[in-house]
Parts: structure tokens; C-alpha cells; sequence
């Protein structure tokens, strides 16, 4: 048999796996995946941003937390806690299964989200987000590198761009929180009872319906490596290494706009907090879905001319980035803010959408999953650090122009490691 030239075509043994689909049926069945996976994201991010739009009406109802700090802490905690995990979560899915390993994540981090709108100290606050982030750590990494298993060569970053668009859509949905906090006849806790219930009974259709790939192992022919041999492979790639630090920087900036925008903007601008949650998010995700659409096009084809062409559309968006957090800093208007929300939201989604293909290009698919949860640990742990540290800034009336400048110029630092990666085909 002729060797396969053509990197849309899907690889002969991916037809031969345990699901016995002839190549198009398999293919189709790609997509379905995708489709399956993405109420799964929604749910993820809808659950993270609400706490972030509905800031004022937790504090108002636990007078606990208290402080700015305080809240930066809580939300630092999740993103620890999150960060820790994600490897160990990231290996079960490449070890055992990631079908289980999703659908026991969305189960547990949903009945999580429903015993958050019960909590009545800060105390029992902090508990909630550390168990959210236990349960939530499993899923990106295992949904990932299903998608990246299902979707070979000229699909896969679309693939993971509009799974990523369903992340943007739960973060658009949760930014709308704060009025659902404001009204009488829903409140923050209700919310959250929703919100909850939602995902503990989409889980159980979902394990039933969702399959695993064929076995990346037996595809590659490899057998599976040790712990120690995977964390050894991965701390040996230079270009692994490279995309670990990549994946940080710019997401310091990334969680502070996510976690705390809401707050700025209606500190800044005097608005009313359903307003301010509106404006930090709705349209940055709705650019961020355009981003994510057109950078995932755009990296396919590029790719298939060009081995580094996923590096040069995510490196694009970078470009995109850097002024558009330098001008959230020293926006002089709410219509300012909100255009330079959106410039970073286009920017990002060029960049979210080829994280997971980069990576394919630089690790083996057996260790795809850790390889994303190892990128998890350090990015997220230094988001939370970023959460942590911004409430602290905040308390001491640290200009928020002056925070948003050393951030810009951590992206500018982005820009010139992920040129350095050095990609090659594995598949």
C-alpha cells in the first residue's frame, strides 16, 4: 500500500481500531465528538465565570470574604488547586481512558457547582472552588487529546477551535451572571443550582454515547510508558519546554481580564455590576469566537504548506494581543475598554485554538493528555499567583495602567519563545 502523502486523509490504522468504522463514518463520527464535547466545555467555563460577574452579591451575602484579597486568594485557590491536578488527570486519560475520565469529571465538578450555591462562610467557599478545581482539572486535557486523537492533519486545529468556541460561550453566558444575581427571582444561588443539575444530567447520556479513539498506542505501535518515562520524555523537549513557558505568560494577563474585568470596569466607569459583567465579557468571547474560527482555518492551511504554519497564526494572535492588554489598561472610556476587549479576544482566539495542535507536533499522542496537564500546572498555578496578586495591587491602589503594562510586555517576551519551537510530524 502506497504511503499516505495527503495530511487530511485519515491514517489506515485509525480505520482498523476497535471501533471498526469504515474511513468515512469515522471521520463523520470525528466531528460528532466535537459536537459532544463542547456542551461538556460550555459547562466548564459557565461554572468558573459566574463567581467572577456575581463578585458583589457573594461578598454581600458572605460578609466573610471580606476583602479584595481575599478574593483574589478564593480565586487564586481553584486555579492551585486546578493547576496540581491537571497531570494526574491529564495521565488517567492517557492511561485509561479519557471517555471516563470526562464524564466522571463533568459529574463531580457539577454537583460541586450545585453545593456552591449553598455555602454560607468563606470558609465553605473556599472548599467548593478547591473540590471545583479537583473535579474540573481532568477535563481539558482528557477533551483535548480525545479531539486531537479523532482529528489528524488538516482538521485539527478547527477541530479544537470550535471546541474552544463552546468555551467562549459558557464564559458569554456567564458573564450575564451578574444580572441573574441582581434579580429577585433567581438570585446567585440559584444560579448556580442550575447551572449544576444541568451538567450532573448531561453526564449520563454522555457516557453512554461518547467512545474512545482507537488506542494512539497501537496506532504508533509504542506500549505505555511509565510515569517517570513520560515526565522524563516531556522534561527533555526542549520545544515542549518552549510551549509550557508560552502557554504562561500571556494567560497571567489572560485569567486577570477573565477573573476581574467585570470588577474593573465597574470601579472604573461607575456602572451597575450586570453592565460591567456584559461588557468584560460578552464581547471579548463573541471576538474570541471569530478568533478561534478564522485561526483555526488559517492554521490548517497554512500547516499543510508549512510545518511551522500553526506557530505562525498562533504567534499572529500574539501580535494582536499585546496592545490590546496595554490599551485595556489605559482605556479612557467603557467604548475604549470594550475595542481593545475585543482585539484581545480575537488575538486569543488565534492563539487558543493551536495550543493543543502545536503540541501534538512536539509530543507523541501517548502523552498528549499529561503533556497538556503539565502546561495546565504551570500556567494555571501562575494565573492563580496573578488572581492572588491583583486583589493585593488592588488593596493598595497600584494602578491598574501600570499592572497591564508589565503584562503586555510579558506577551511581547511570548512572541519570541514560541518562534524558537521547533515542530515535527509525529503522525
Amino acid at each position: 500500500m502506497a504511503r499516505r502523502t495527503d495530511p487530511s486523509e485519515p491514517d489506515s490504522s485509525f480505520s482498523n481500531g476497535p471501533l471498526r468504522l469504515e474511513r468515512d463514518s469515522l471521520a463523520r463520527y470525528a466531528w460528532f465528538v466535537v459536537g459532544l464535547l463542547m456542551p461538556v466545555a460550555l459547562l466548564n467555563y459557565l461554572d468558573r465565570q459566574l463567581l467572577a460577574s456575581m463578585k458583589y452579591s457573594v461578598m454581600h451575602d458572605i460578609p466573610s470574604v471580606g476583602t479584595d484579597a481575599n478574593w483574589g486568594w478564593m480565586l487564586g485557590q481553584f486555579k492551585w488547586v486546578y493547576a496540581i491536578l491537571s497531570p494526574l488527570g491529564g495521565y488517567i486519560a492517557d492511561r485509561v481512558s479519557r471517555r471516563y475520565t470526562i464524564c466522571g469529571s463533568l459529574f463531580v465538578w457539577s454537583a460541586v457547582t450545585w453545593w456552591t450555591g449553598h455555602v454560607t462562610t468563606f470558609d465553605e467557599l473556599l472548599w467548593a472552588r478547591s473540590l471545583m478545581g479537583i473535579s474540573e482539572a481532568f477535563y481539558i486535557p482528557a477533551g483535548l487529546a480525545l479531539i486531537a486523537d479523532y482529528h489528524r492533519g488538516a482538521t485539527r486545529s478547527r477541530a479544537v477551535g470550535i471546541h474552544q468556541m463552546a468555551i467562549y460561550c459558557g464564559v458569554i453566558i456567564g458573564g450575564f451572571g451578574g444580572y441573574a444575581a441582581d434579580a429577585p427571582a433567581i438570585g446567585w444561588r440559584l444560579a448556580f443550582d442550575i447551572c449544576g443539575v444541568a451538567g450532573m444530567v448531561y453526564a449520563l447520556p454522555l457516557v453512554m454515547i461518547l467512545r474512545d479513539s482507537p488506542d494512539p498506542n497501537a496506532a504508533e505501535g509504542a506500549s505505555r510508558p511509565s510515569p517517570l518515562a513520560v515526565l522524563r520524555q516531556l522534561a527533555t523537549n526542549g520545544s515542549f519546554i518552549l510551549l509550557v513557558l508560552y502557554f504562561t505568560l500571556p494567560a497571567l494577563a489572560g485569567w486577570v481580564v477573565r477573573d476581574w474585568m467585570p470588577a474593573i470596569l465597574k470601579k472604573r466607569f461607575e456602572i451597575e455590576q450586570g453592565l460591567a459583567g456584559v461588557s468584560a465579557v460578552v464581547y471579548l468571547q463573541i471576538a474570541a469566537i471569530v478568533g478561534a474560527t478564522c485561526g483555526g482555518m488559517l492554521a490548517d492551511l497554512w500547516v499543510r504548506r508549512q510545518t511551522r504554519g500553526r506557530i505562525y497564526v498562533s504567534a499572529l494572535g500574539m501580535c494582536m494581543i499585546v496592545p490590546a492588554i496595554f490599551g485595556v489598561g489605559n482605556a479612557w472610556s467603557l467604548a475604549v475598554a470594550v475595542g481593545f476587549l475585543c482585539l484581545f479576544g480575537l488575538g486569543w482566539g488565534f492563539f487558543d485554538c493551536n495550543n493543543m495542535p502545536i503540541l501534538a507536533q512536539v509530543v507523541p499522542a501517548r502523552m498528549r493528555a499529561t503533556g497538556y496537564g503539565i502546561m495546565n500546572l504551570v500556567s494555571i498555578s501562575c494565573g492563580g499567583l496573578a488572581d492572588w496578586g491583583f486583589g493585593i495591587l488592588q488593596d493598595r491602589q497600584v494602578p491598574v495602567n501600570v499592572i497591564f503594562g508589565a503584562f503586555a510586555g510579558l506577551a511581547i517576551v511570548s512572541i519570541g519563545i514560541v518562534l524558537c519551537i521547533r515542530p515535527r510530524t509525529l503522525e
